[in-house]
């Protein structure tokens, strides 16, 4: 595929994401309503060059660093958290090509994304663990493959252009598999019901008799043996769209009760906005928004300094990764907690004309309560307790 959309500076990808975030807002509402999945909105971010921000420089990428590019997906979360998830597995994707590919996949794949292409991914099975219990297989056909299987959670399926699967191999182990959306035997369902996030296309996709090509299989490494970025990327993405969805409802709250909101009698004040609990909530709620973004700073400032070293090859690399991966289970924690405060205390402005279904506010909520559950919280507040308490590293793995 021949490159077709812009390479971005950092202040580009910044304005052209502050650009989305208006349009996103505008219609967010109406799409959860109606449950209207982004087609136009995902298209026109394909050819805008924010969904290969990540691409090397040497394949002709930007590789922009990880501080905007955290700042890119929070503010695009801001004005839709659907659509910067339904695009979040694009980035998941480039990092392991960057990190597991061969020469000639890299040339393939960037390439692909720098010619407007979008990879979903496919990972999670219903019924098991994800990670261990994998039924979905490469069979051997001569010098091809056979992919079989059934996966759930999708994300971005009816968007993309290709699928990473995950499927295991018959030497033993995991593969990662590039399947184009269109190949024969593939078969992609609009069958995601959850109460949030509702239109960013997580359905049930099928493999049958799926023929794949040697150079369309991507080894995984053996599970937990080499400290990476991969992980803390991914939970860097996770945070970067929970504190989106905190400064989304943060701004509905203040548009709420600058608008809408009634004065009580009992307040001794003219207008909702002089009342001191009113002022006291907001305040509370962009104090857990605004220190949820900093630690999403912090830990995106942190991961940029691991690279930097992981890339020179340098001792203290390991070191740096582990950190970095505690700093980010710490933005984790503070995102997902400030997402849901901050989305439920918006109705502590406000009468019953709040939790109509014509303002849409519980969509904040709904989005935050549906997206926090992708991983475990508990499990990143006990690992940054063992780092500090005991100075022990953090697991290496896709969760922490």
């Amino acid at each position: 595929m021949k490159n077709t959309i812009p390479v971005l500076s950092p202040e580009q990808a910044i304005a052209a994401a502050d650009a989305f975030r208006e349009q996103f807002a505008a219609g967010s509402s109406r799409r959860d309503r109606s449950r209207q999945l982004p087609y136009r909105e995902i298209e026109q971010l394909k050819q805008s060059g924010l969904l290969a921000l990540r691409v090397p420089r040497q394949f002709g990428g930007a590789e922009i660093d990880m501080l905007t590019f955290s700042r890119v997906l929070s503010t695009l979360a801001a004005g839709d958290p659907n659509i910067a998830q339904a695009v979040a597995p694009q980035f998941t994707n480039l990092e392991k090509l960057r990190l597991y590919g061969n020469d000639s996949q890299k040339k393939r794949y960037f390439s692909h994304a720098l010619a407007g292409g979008l990879m979903s991914n496919a990972a999670a099975e219903k019924g098991g663990n994800f990670i261990g219990d994998v039924s979905t297989a490469l069979q051997r056909l001569d010098s091809r493959w056979r992919l079989d299987g059934r996966k759930a959670y999708s994300t971005g399926s009816l968007f993309s252009t290709l699928i990473l699967v995950t499927a295991l191999h018959p030497d033993g182990g995991r593969a990662a598999v590039f399947v184009p959306v269109d190949r024969p035997g593939v078969k992609v369902h609009d069958d995601w019901d959850g109460m949030g996030q509702r239109t960013t296309s997580s359905g049930t996709t099928e493999y049958h008799h799926v023929i794949i090509e040697e150079d369309e299989i991507l080894p995984a490494p053996a599970f937990g043996q080499r400290r990476t970025h991969e992980g803390s990327f991914a939970q860097l993405i996770h945070s970067a769209i929970d504190a989106g969805i905190a400064r989304a409802a943060l701004e509905d709250a203040c548009a709420y009760g600058r608008e809408h909101a009634r004065v009580l009698r009992d307040s001794g004040v003219e207008t909702a906005t002089e009342d001191p609990y009113v002022l006291h909530t907001v305040g509370e709620m962009a104090i857990q928004t605004h220190g949820a973004d900093a630690l999403l700073e912090r830990g995106a400032r942190l991961l940029d300094k691991a690279l930097e070293a992981s890339y020179r090859n340098a001792s203290s690399a390991d070191r740096l990764l582990a950190e970095a991966s505690v700093a980010i289970a710490e933005a984790k924690y503070a995102t997902t907690e400030a997402s849901l405060r901050v989305s439920e205390s918006l109705f502590r402005l406000g009468g019953a004309s709040a939790t109509t279904q014509a303002m849409n506010l519980d969509r904040h909520w709904r989005n935050a309560r549906t997206h926090t559950t992708h991983d475990p919280v508990s499990y990143k507040a006990r690992a940054v307790g063992d780092y500090y308490l005991n100075g022990t590293l953090p697991p290496i793995n896709t969760k922490i």
